[in-house]
């Protein structure tokens, strides 16, 4: 009875020290930086109409665009001088005009390239 008093006391204690450290981190995955960026590395953000909004990263000097959606990712290779697609799959990288078409499902124009932060 009295060794499980002790235990439980010098657990406490034990604890009670652990958080007073400052230099002791309880969360290993914690970040005292603040929030990572989201934007995948070495992509491009592009803003649409309607505040829509994807990643592109260029790969195989061009020859490849890799867009980027917020749950999947998808290679389109270059069809055309700035046409990239695959299937119902449609990007045109052109300035301003930047438009992305997934079939049915997307409709994405007015595409503006972010500067990157």
């Amino acid at each position: 009875m009295i060794t499980k008093l002790l235990s439980i006391i010098f657990t406490a204690g034990l604890l009670a020290f652990l958080t007073s450290c400052s230099s002791v981190k309880l969360n290993p995955f914690g970040s005292d930086s603040g929030e990572l960026s989201r934007a995948p590395q070495n992509a491009t953000e592009y803003v649409c109409d309607g505040k829509n909004h994807f990643y592109v990263r260029m790969l195989n000097n061009g020859n490849d665009a890799w867009l980027i959606y917020p749950d999947h990712e998808i290679n389109l290779p270059k069809t055309d001088v700035n046409r990239y697609a695959s299937g119902a799959i449609a990007l045109v990288i052109n300035g301003a005009e930047t438009t992305l078409n997934d079939g049915e499902k997307i409709a994405y124009t007015g595409c503006k390239p972010q500067d990157k932060k």
